[in-house]
């Protein structure tokens, strides 16, 4: 067995949902000799988060940034606004979504259902890059 490790960076993005599957693998030398493995990715800050979820549709991304807002966004009771009014917000939808995820790699590819990507929940009106520590198993 083999284990690699490698940092991703994301180029920043504004508030919401965007897919990023091409830009991370980018980053990831080799994938292609990979036979069987798995890829695992942590999002190295807490007012982003990375999921797993639909890709086709750019409307789904859409209706999760709405549905989330609408959660979690002008709460009266947050006391935790140092850095703005989407601070707390930020950490509240990455607590809910996760800042991790693992992928299935067979045959050098990614192993995702029909229509799955990864999804990057930016949460913060205005972010820099984020960085994604990539650890890769595999035989």
């Amino acid at each position: 067995m083999k284990i690699k490790q490698f940092e991703i960076i994301l180029q920043s993005k504004e508030r919401g949902f965007h897919l990023v599957t091409d830009e991370v693998f980018r980053q990831i030398p080799d994938l292609g000799k990979v036979r069987i493995g798995l890829l695992h990715l942590f999002i190295q800050h807490s007012s982003a988060s990375i999921s797993i979820n639909e890709y086709a549709d750019p409307s789904v991304r859409k209706d999760l940034e709405k549905f989330y807002s609408e959660l979690c966004n002008d709460k009266q009771y947050y006391t935790h606004t140092y850095e703005g009014p989407d601070d707390m917000p930020s950490h509240v939808k990455t607590s809910l979504l996760g800042s991790d995820v693992t992928i299935p790699i067979t045959s050098g590819k990614p192993n995702f259902g029909t229509w799955q990507g990864i999804i990057l929940g930016e949460h913060r009106i205005r972010a820099g890059s984020r960085r994604i520590i990539a650890t890769l198993i595999y035989d």
